[in-house]
């Protein structure tokens, strides 16, 4: 059978969609070198061609082909981009002349066939976007003419054939997206002289992934795209990032991926070598979720042609240079989940390209720059969440055109929401997340008119008023007390205010009148009886409170959340209520604990984080000495009282539903992320339990107590760093992990336990202590054996009731 005869007689017929009506032109009525998708020889008439690239064919009836002949031919075969289905038929295998074979972006399946190595002639193999599965035959090196290998986005396994390093002819090498393992060969920038394009591939989470060293490509001088995103590269040492020192020759590369990877300790680490500067033609630099420290290098912002920036997931502190405005071209820009602080540069103004910026989760303080918010550029994201932001939300918000997302929350920011807000979201905002800040005044009425906004977030604010409508802002008023309205199924208080004149000032009279009694009558108590605050005897105590007068307090009896040696107080200065946690000296290590607690107090800051006011470190009246801390004074109490509330307390206040639980979680999850994270030196709390965290009034949790802290020291590489305990064993029994009651070393991992331990007690409420849990049942067992069928049976019940109920 001929070409055109198996060409009109079979491949036509097994034709079963064609939408183009491609076929129509395949009869014999005209010569068979007019047919469409077919190119023939100007000299002899013969077939050189096939190509039928995204002519959406489709393939239905191969399987009855009995017979293929095609020697003798020199030609292409281009079906890519069709929906043909089944495996690469044998028949194929006798093009032996076959310089062109592209299967691209199709639904076959089965294997890669071994025959296609004896295609000496083969220049250019596409076998991307297919469902080819198995391993790579090693007949595959013998292609000794290839010069295009694309054989991404299947489902490929085992090691890459080592003889493919060889075909020196190679220009064009892409595996991404496969589920390949092994090393690279070390002299490959050596035996593939011309490659242009070398992308290591985007693997699965099941371990498989090029593992080894990268090999030194500072040969590859025309190398255009080098990517070994999402791989197992490195072995966890130093000096592994210095590959890049040796690809600086290689200034044609336009794009860098080494994203997730293993180069030190399950990332890169060390800092970016200088080299980098040379590679002025690079427009994407992938770094993210590595090791990196350090301050952000010079050598970045002589890059002028980065579009794309990728530093998330780092160690990177310092300030954010005002050179990296020089970036003019870049559109993305991630450098969240870092330790930058300072201010936002004025200079990122200059970047006029950027469509997607994100600074989440640093240390940044101070204002947002007008020239950054007003980036008219931002059409798609702008996340400056979870950092120290403060200041009123600019005016030049207005500028931001349809962006999809606009995040800041968990800053510090004030005063009321701009009107300006409202033209992004005429043109489309969709997601708005303003929670967790100092935002006041009247909620805008146009969050609820524009149907664009599908996700609204102001909870935990300072707004005040009466809310009209519920919509959109139905799940996103949370914590701001001062709201009102007649909306039911909003949850506020119904309540009228009168703005006629004499009815404001009928009721100044009647505040300023009893409050100004009061005041003279505490004054008058003030003076003659400057003891009758202190009612606690000296039976129950060995030392004594004289010496709060230099802190400027009032200290009244409580023992407050019921830990001995806690006073409730109140400042001079301004009246605020607080906690005065008072050392008893005779204890052993009273001291350390309190130099502990100093020494992490004065470098944190986190709104998840108990907030220190002051200390007192003097001598009483008797020559003792005297050491003291000052706490704002946390109105709810601590988890503990919630979870566990002494049995003559019945209040229905005492309950907490799941929603409140599962913030609670989220509240001591980001303070244990700032503590381990985000800190100069990374923090290990060592005593996570209920009665250590506490909730204000607006039930957001407060981690306190940080008397057992421990600081790890960068003598440790390992991201979940260790360090050897020094003392006794320390926290509370059943919530920290066993082996530190065996003298083990002191881990970020061994908070991760005792956040487990407390959620699974505030979700069971049951202390992991209980009597139940004893002859080996723990409370981890204890869920297990629940799991999945009875979960329902040992949950708290009390978190499901509403408050009417």
């Amino acid at each position: 059978m001929t070409l055109i005869n198996w060409l009109y007689l079979t491949f036509q017929n097994s034709v079963t969609l064609d939408p183009l009506q491609i076929m129509s032109s395949w009869n014999y009525s005209i010569h068979f070198c007019n047919w469409i998708g077919i190119t023939c020889s100007p000299s002899n008439k013969t077939v050189m061609i096939l190509d039928l690239e995204a002519k959406r064919l489709a393939l239905g009836r191969l399987k009855r082909l009995q017979h293929l002949n095609l020697s003798r031919n020199f030609f292409v075969i281009n079906v890519a981009i069709n929906e043909l289905v089944g495996q690469i038929l044998d028949h194929f295998s006798s093009f032996s002349k076959l310089v062109y074979l592209s299967f691209g972006a199709n639904n076959l399946t089965g294997t890669i066939p071994a025959w296609i190595g004896k295609f000496s002639s083969l220049y250019y193999l596409d076998l991307a976007l297919n469902n080819l599965q198995g391993i790579m035959p090693s007949e595959l090196g013998c292609l000794s003419s290839l010069g295009f290998f694309q054989l991404s986005g299947n489902n490929l396994s085992g090691t890459i054939p080592p003889l493919i390093y060889n075909i020196s002819s190679i220009y064009y090498f892409s595996i991404t997206q496969n589920q390949l393992h092994g090393s690279l060969p070390l002299d490959v920038g050596l035996t593939l002289p011309n490659l242009q394009l070398f992308a290591g591939g985007v693997l699965d989470f099941a371990e498989n992934g090029l593992t080894g060293m990268v090999p030194n490509l500072a040969s590859l001088q025309g190398l255009v795209r080098l990517n070994f995103d999402d791989n197992r590269l490195g072995y966890g040492k130093d000096g592994e990032l210095n590959f890049l020192s040796f690809i600086a020759n290689c200034t044609s590369l336009e794009v860098l991926g080494l994203h997730n990877n293993y180069f030190g300790g399950n990332m890169i680490r060390g800092d970016i070598p200088i080299g980098i500067e040379n590679l002025v033609n690079l427009n994407k630099l992938g770094l993210g979720y590595n090791y990196l420290g350090g301050t952000l290098p010079n050598a970045l912002w002589k890059l002028w042609k980065l579009k794309g920036l990728y530093l998330y997931g780092n160690k990177f502190s310092g300030p954010i240079p005002s050179s990296l405005g020089n970036l003019t071209t870049l559109t993305l820009l991630y450098m969240n989940e870092n330790r930058l602080e300072g201010r936002i540069p004025l200079s990122l103004g200059n970047c006029q390209s950027l469509l997607i910026l994100n600074l989440s989760f640093n240390n940044l303080t101070d204002t947002i720059p007008n020239q950054v918010i007003g980036l008219s550029s931002l059409s798609i994201s702008l996340v400056l969440s979870q950092n120290f932001l403060i200041g009123t939300l600019p005016f030049e918000v207005g500028n931001l055109k349809i962006p999809a997302e606009l995040d800041l929350s968990k800053n510090r920011l004030s005063g009321e929401i701009p009107t300006t807000l409202k033209t992004c979201l005429s043109l489309g905002l969709e997601e708005i997340d303003l929670s967790r800040n100092y935002f006041s005044g009247n909620i805008p009425e146009f969050f609820s008119k524009f149907l664009s906004l599908k996700h609204l977030n102001i909870s935990y604010n300072d707004f005040e008023g009466e809310v009209l409508s519920e919509g959109i802002l139905a799940n996103s008023i949370f914590g701001n007390n001062k709201l009102c309205g007649s909306v039911r199924e909003l949850h506020l208080p119904t309540y009228f205010i009168k703005n006629h004149r004499s009815s404001r000032k009928l009721l100044a009279l009647k505040l300023i009148i009893p409050i100004t009694s009061l005041i003279l009558i505490v004054l008058v108590l003030l003076f003659f009886f400057p003891t009758c605050f202190i009612v606690k005897s000296s039976r129950e105590r060995a030392w004594t409170t004289s010496s709060f007068e230099d802190c400027q307090l009032h200290i009244s009896y409580a023992k407050l959340l019921k830990l001995w040696l806690y006073y409730k107080g109140v400042l001079y200065e301004n009246g605020a209520i607080v906690v005065i946690k008072v050392l008893n000296l005779q204890q052993q290590e009273a001291s350390t604990s309190f130099i502990n607690e100093c020494n992490t107090l004065r470098n944190i800051r986190h709104h998840n984080l108990l907030k220190i006011i002051s200390t007192c470190s003097s001598i009483d009246h008797k020559g003792n000495d005297f050491k003291s801390l000052i706490f704002k004074f946390m109105c709810n109490g601590s988890l503990d009282q919630w979870l566990h509330p002494k049995k003559d307390v019945q209040h229905h206040s005492k309950r907490l539903n799941f929603i409140q639980r599962l913030n609670i979680a989220v509240d001591v999850a980001f303070a244990l992320e700032y503590l381990h994270h985000h800190c100069q030196t990374p923090i290990v709390h060592c005593d996570l339990k209920p009665s250590n965290i506490l909730l204000d009034e607006n039930m957001v949790a407060h981690v306190g107590d940080f008397g057992f802290v421990k600081f790890l020291f960068e003598a440790s590489d390992n991201p979940f760093k260790t360090q050897t305990l020094s003392i006794e064993l320390k926290g509370s029994i059943r919530y920290i992990p066993p082996e530190y009651g065996m003298g083990g070393q002191v881990s970020t991992l061994g908070d991760i336990f005792s956040y487990e331990i407390l959620l699974l007690e505030m979700f069971t409420r049951k202390k992991p202590i209980d009597e139940i849990f004893k002859n080996g049942l723990s409370i981890h067992k204890f869920m297990s054996m629940a799991l999945p069928e009875n979960f329902m049976d040992i949950v708290d019940p009390l978190m499901f009731f509403e408050e009417d109920e």
